[in-house]
């Protein structure tokens, strides 16, 4: 065990070297100290083992060291001596070992490469630096490459390469645009590790022609440029056109809209991949992958949680960041990225290694002759590095060899070392993954006996206070102290002193007589010397005049005394406080000697002020409250807390007790019902003032029990109805007798706090329950049933002690024991305890799952080994999640459950399940450290419920003999609705109830018609859903027909019978865009209906909104719709006794930046244009036959002949079917045009003018999906608004091919 001295002056600082064997030397850096002791070399400052410079500045590699005698230096180059005079280059500064290599002037960089070592030598023995690796930085140009333009369609995803030049240090990579801008990232595009720029998906906005990735080399602050790199985009618009344009009407459906797709990895590749990062070092983990809907990473490890607080995710979650990795982090990552079409996934197998780091490393060795020391040297890396050792820069295998002086692995053992034994020893700790190296010294001294502190140094005590003399000293060997009062006095000793390792003196409870000159001698083998101190001791401050509680009426005026009592050396100042606060600055408050006076008080003035009293030795302060109140007091009798006693006193001194007594104060019209002594232990806290006893108030004595090793004083406070007195003065200060402890530490316990230790804590002694001076415990500890022999060790004045090296959660007997240095407590009691718990190691196995009903199960499983648990059993835990419900065939978000059932339980019951759905669980144990592994998934399904009721029944549109109903689904089905079920039946006037009628109604039926009904009834409808389980709760409702007006009709014969419902509406379908909708329906009945199209926001209360259809079409368009919202619509007719279809719930597109609606894929946009490729197939042929025949046509007459109506476009203000207007026919001829003013084309030039029909393909299609032809006159192709890709070519050319 290591002996520590601390010595300590009061300007001094000192610094100790501590080494690993008992009398091993502390040497204090005291200045004129060190001038005189030889010392070893020691490296205190060395270049980085990986040093890159700057090839365009001078090379500065570091080395600086001291000892005594200053040391010399030399350097090796690549493991030979580097004669440094031989280069005219290279120069070493003054008093150092540092390198200066001249670059500047003429000197390159390359020629110095290789590797450098530094020695720093002087008789002591000789220390090494580190191998220091130059290499000068590199920052080469980018290879010239061709880069070919990148066309992409869009939604597809792209990677643009930045294969950066290799330099030294690898250069930071960045994307920019021409104009210095850095390229905007998202989650859809972003950077990777490798430096290249990866596109999820492209967007027709990612044209460009200046994506230019540069390369920054900070070491020679230069940045890189590689040759603009350009995209374009096609976006599915233009691709369309292009394909329309140029292929025939069979292949027109070649044009495929943008297409979502799974996700697929960019990178890395593969399922699998490894990775191997060393520890410490920061872990970078990457994820990118391409899909539409640009897909979203999420990271997992697998069998494990992230290390909390060392995770960071970056560049959008592609990127996991572990930082100060260690060997736990090794491992499976996952990474995972998904959108709505599906996922994809990679697993990264994580190695971390580790380079050598330091367990122990060798610390210098101080000795004197013939002492014993052990140098050790411990590292850990993986593989486990191998330790070597040098001396003095040799390896020690062919180094000099030294008798006292044997190498064991790691240790090195020095016996009766001499002072030739001096040497500085080097330890290399190296694996494949780098190395550590260590210089520690052994220096053999043999010194007489110094004394460090000054001379005749005065140290200056309040009396009852600790004094604490100093003897800071420093030998070889190590000497011895002692202390005498006085030149010619005796030794000291006994419990009235105390003597610190580092030879200060302390005298717990200074009193008058022990001031006076004190002599520390300090001797060994080769001397002695003596130094002398003085110690005063002064008389404590004391306020014997309090300020005392003060009622001021405003602006009155009021004084608070402080009169004081002090050492007639010290010079005491005195400050008064407001709310402890300085006082305001006001004239009104006058501060003099022995008090404060406040003129013209006011209410602001209210407060508690007080006085405070300080010397260069103590503080001592005193507060009382002024209240001001408005009114004179009342001339009534004003009842106070009583004054404090006085005049204590203390008698009957015995070791364990003592009797105190005092005199009462003014009891102030209220008599004292009870006093309260306290007392105060200067020896263990001072200024805090403890409970004693409570008398009462007719008593004025009191025997008070003692404990030894205490140096008590006492005060008394007198209490009243009105309060508590101020404390009475303090008696006289009363030291016990030291004696063993009484009592043991309480709330023993042992537990583990990691695997493989156990952690005995206690609550220790307070101050004065130590009962004598030099306080420790003796904690024992054995393993139950297993070690007969207890295992002890004392340990100081703390609180808790750990045992390592246990197994891993193990009964032990625990106790511990009070000592101090006249014995021990009484024996203690043993406690039973517990070594640290792991994670259990095998999951619960055999669990089974039995279905109870659709909306309950239990599990079972079997108990794990109560080994493999390895902590205290807490219970299982079972997870259990639903997957999906079986009825809609819609996942959703997994929520996990957990129940916990305590003990061990093997079973357990799962409430609260969803009918007729698929879960999973699995079950885990859990103990005190966690849970353990999880057991393989269990799926089961749950079977078919009662539905819940119907989510509402609407009874509508009242006639003589009919009524209509509409409901609505059940929320929760809890499985396949089979059918509804109606019962209805008439109430009369006296709330009879007639005849039920019970109607089955098919499942997919949101609606029914009632008819041959009696007029004006009031019927009572009871409506429910069915499962193949039974029927649900029932909605009910009340309705009433209304009255023949015209005479009273007889009642049907079938009256309650359903008659076929006709006419209807059925098969409503919708075909959402952005901010409209295309309605179609299928009607039944008689002809000529006139439609209406209902619509409102889906889940909303607010009323139906209502279109007219024009006509009797059954379709129609909604426009003027907000992106991304949910609707519900209905169609229905009016004059037919009022009927709607059953309702549909569509979704508009979300918001897009480019106003154009991919409508491609909608079967109506393929059978229009098949009608348009026709319709200009027809027109080439005639135009051809025409030309051939050598005659003209007029476009007019074109247009005439080919007036379709089924192709004939809508018109956009209510979507009904319009004429071709003639208004271009007389717009101004464009230029290049050759049309003839009377619309006529000229056999001349009648390929042009086809030509220019032919671009008319090029039509445009309104938000209601009708076609809007044009002819264009236009020779010239542009681009559409908002598009960068130019229009299709005609496709005349291409049909002539046909003619």
């Amino acid at each position: 065990m290591m002996k520590k001295m601390s010595m300590s002056t009061s300007k001094t600082s000192l610094v100790l070297f501590l080494c690993q064997i008992i009398s091993a030397l502390d040497v204090p850096l005291d200045s004129k100290l060190l001038e005189e002791l030889s010392q070893p070399p020691t490296i205190t400052q060395q270049s980085p083992k990986d040093y890159i410079v700057d090839p365009r500045e001078n090379i500065v590699i570091q080395c600086e060291a001291k000892g005594k005698p200053p040391p010399s230096f030399s350097w090796t180059r690549n493991g030979t001596h580097f004669d440094i005079d031989k280069d005219a280059q290279v120069t070493m500064k003054p008093n150092s070992g540092t390198l200066v290599i001249n670059i500047m002037n003429g000197g390159k960089a390359e020629a110095y490469e290789g590797v450098y070592q530094c020695t720093a030598r002087n008789e002591r023995g000789a220390a090494v630096s580190n191998n220091i690796v130059i290499r000068p930085s590199r920052s080469p140009l980018w290879t010239k490459e061709k880069l070919e333009p990148n066309h992409v369609r869009e939604g597809d995803s792209l990677v643009l390469h930045c294969r950066p030049p290799v330099g030294l240090p690898p250069p930071i990579i960045f994307w920019m645009d021409n104009a210095f801008q850095r390229l905007p990232q998202s989650e859809r595009v972003s950077q990777g590790l490798n430096g290249d720029l990866y596109f999820s998906n492209v967007q027709p906005e990612d044209t460009r022609e200046d994506y230019i990735c540069y390369a920054r080399f900070n070491h020679t602050q230069t940045i890189q440029q590689k040759q603009p790199i350009s995209v374009k985009v096609f976006s599915m618009d233009s691709l369309n056109d292009t394909i329309a344009a140029n292929l025939s009407d069979t292949d027109i459906y070649g044009a495929k809209p943008v297409t979502e797709r799974q996700p697929v990895l960019l990178t890395p590749t593969g399922s699998t991949s490894t990775k191997v990062e060393l520890r410490g070092n920061v872990l970078l983990l990457e994820c990118i992958a391409a899909g539409l809907p640009t897909p979203v990473i999420r990271w997992i490890k697998e069998g494990g949680e992230l290390p909390a607080n060392r995770t960071f995710f970056e560049n959008f979650k592609k990127t996991l960041k572990i930082i100060d990795v260690s060997e736990a982090d090794s491992g499976n990552y996952k990474c995972i990225a998904r959108n709505a079409l599906g996922s994809v996934h990679h697993v990264i197998s994580v190695t971390v290694k580790a380079a050598p780091y330091w367990i122990t490393a060798p610390r210098n060795l101080v000795l004197s002759p013939g002492e014993d020391g052990t140098l050790i040297c411990r590292a850990n890396g993986s593989p486990k590095p191998s330790i070597s050792w040098l001396a003095n820069g040799v390896p020690i295998a062919i180094a000099p060899e030294d008798p006292s002086r044997k190498v064991d692995g790691d240790t090195i053992i020095f016996s009766h070392v001499q002072e030739r034994s001096s040497a500085v020893y080097q330890c290399n700790a190296s694996n494949e993954y780098g190395y550590l190296l260590a210089n520690a010294f052994v220096n053999v001294l043999a010194e007489p006996p110094r004394i460090l502190t000054p001379a005749n140094k005065l140290y200056q005590v309040i009396a009852d206070s600790p004094a604490l003399l100093d003897c800071a000293y420093f030998g070889s060997p190590k000497p011895e102290i002692e202390w005498f009062k006085g030149v010619k006095g005796s030794i000291l000793r006994g419990n009235e002193y105390v003597f610190h390792d580092n030879g200060t003196l302390e005298i717990p409870v200074a009193q008058k007589s022990n001031a006076g000159t004190y002599t520390c001698v300090a001797r060994n083998e080769l001397g002695k010397i003596q130094n002398e101190v003085q110690l005063e001791i002064k008389d404590p401050t004391m306020i014997i005049k309090q300020p005392e509680y003060k009622v001021i009426q405003r602006y009155g005026q009021v004084s608070f005394e402080c009169i004081i009592k002090h050492d007639s050396t010290l010079l005491p100042t005195v400050t008064w406080l407001k709310d402890n606060d300085e006082l305001p600055d006001d004239e009104r408050f006058l501060v003099g000697k022995d008090n404060l006076t406040i003129m013209n008080v006011t209410d602001k003035d209210d407060g508690t002020y007080t006085c405070i009293v300080n010397t260069t030795l103590d503080s001592v302060s005193a507060s009382a409250v002024l209240t001001v109140v408005a009114a004179p007091p009342t001339p009534a009798i004003i009842y106070a807390r009583p004054n404090p006693p006085f005049d204590l006193e203390l008698t009957g001194q015995l070791e364990r007790s003592i009797d105190l007594s005092w005199i009462p104060g003014d009891e102030n019209n209220s008599p004292i019902t009870s006093f309260v002594v306290e007392f105060e232990d200067a020896l263990h806290e001072p200024g805090v003032w403890r409970y004693q006893t409570e008398v009462p108030g007719t008593q004025t004595m009191a025997q008070l029990k003692l404990s030894p090793y205490v140096n008590y004083s006492f005060r008394v406070i007198a209490v009243n109805r009105i309060g508590r007195s101020q404390p009475s003065e303090p008696s006289e200060q009363y030291l016990t007798k030291s004696a063993s402890p009484d009592e043991n530490p309480a709330n023993v316990q042992g537990i583990g706090s990691e695997p493989d230790n156990l952690v005995i804590t206690w609550e220790p002694l307070k101050g004065f329950q130590s009962n004598g001076p030099g306080l420790q415990y003796k904690v024992s500890w054995r393993q139950k049933d297993v070690d007969d022999e207890w295992t002890s060790v004392i340990v100081a004045n703390v609180s808790k002690y750990i045992v390592s090296g246990t197994p891993t959660f193990v009964p032990y007997e625990v106790k511990v024991q009070a000592l101090n240095d006249l014995g021990y407590a009484p024996e203690p009691s043993e406690v039973i305890g517990h070594s640290g718990e792991d994670l259990p190691m095998v999951a619960p196995g055999n669990v089974q799952v039995h279905v109870i009903n659709s909306t309950l199960a239990k599990v079972h499983w079997d108990p794990v080994p109560l080994k493999s648990v390895r902590g205290h059993l807490q219970g299982y835990k079972v997870y259990y999640w639903k997957v999906q419900s079986l009825s809609r065939r819609s996942r959703r978000h997994i929520e996990k459950k957990i129940l916990t059932f305590r003990g061990n339980k093997t079973f357990g019951m799962l409430p609260g399940l969803e009918p007729y759905s698929s879960y999973k669980l699995n079950v885990r144990v859990v103990n005190g450290k966690g849970e353990g592994p999880a057991s393989p998934d269990k799926i089961f399904k749950t079977p078919e419920g009662v539905p819940s009721s119907p989510s509402f029944l609407k009874i509508t549109n009242p006639t003589l003999d009919s009524l209509t109903l509409e409901w609505g689904s059940p929320t929760h089905p809890n499985g396949v609705l089979t059918s509804y079920t109606l019962k209805f039946q008439p109430i009369n006037n006296t709330h009879e109830l007639g005849p039920l009628v019970e109607i089955r109604i098919p499942a997919n039926e949101s609606s029914l018609i009632l008819k041959n009904l009696n007029y004006s009834t009031r019927y009572k409808f009871y409506f429910n859903a069915q499962t193949s389980v039974g029927s649900g709760s029932q909605i009910t409702e009340e309705a009433v027909t209304i009255m023949d007006e015209a005479g009273i009709l007889h009642p049907a014969v079938d009256a309650g019978k359903v008659q076929p419902l006709y006419p209807r509406i059925r098969n409503v379908t919708t075909a959402a865009a952005e901010t409209y909708a295309n309605i179609s329906w299928e009607y039944e009945g008689p002809d000529h209906a006139n439609f209406y199209v209902e619509y409102g926001v889906a889940g909303s209360k607010e009323d139906w909104k209502k279109e007219i259809v024009n006509g009797s079409r059954s379709f129609f368009v909604l426009k003027g719709l907000t992106p991304g919202t949910a609707y519900k619509v209905r169609v229905g007719a009016e004059g037919l006794s009022g009927f709607r279809s059953s309702e549909d719930v569509f979704e508009t597109g979300p918001a897009m930046a480019s106003r154009q609606v991919d409508i491609a894929t909608q079967g109506w946009f393929i059978g229009l244009m098949c009608a348009v490729a026709l319709l200009i197939l027809i027109l080439l042929i005639v135009c051809f036959i025409r030309r051939n025949k050598g005659g003209k046509y007029p476009v007019k007459e074109k247009e005439d002949a080919h007036a379709d109506p089924e192709i004939q476009p809508m018109k956009e203000d209510d979507g009904t079917f319009g004429e071709y207007s003639d208004a271009e026919d007389h717009k101004p001829l464009k230029k290049g045009s050759r049309t003839p003013s009377d619309r006529t084309v000229k056999k001349e030039d009648s390929d042009d003018s086809l030509v220019d029909y032919g671009e008319g393909v090029n039509g445009q299609f309104n938000e209601d999906g009708s076609f809007i032809g044009q002819y264009s006159g236009k020779k010239e192709k542009e681009p559409a608004e908002g598009n960068e890709s130019s229009e299709a070519p005609s496709p005349v050319n291409a049909m002539n091919s046909f003619v």
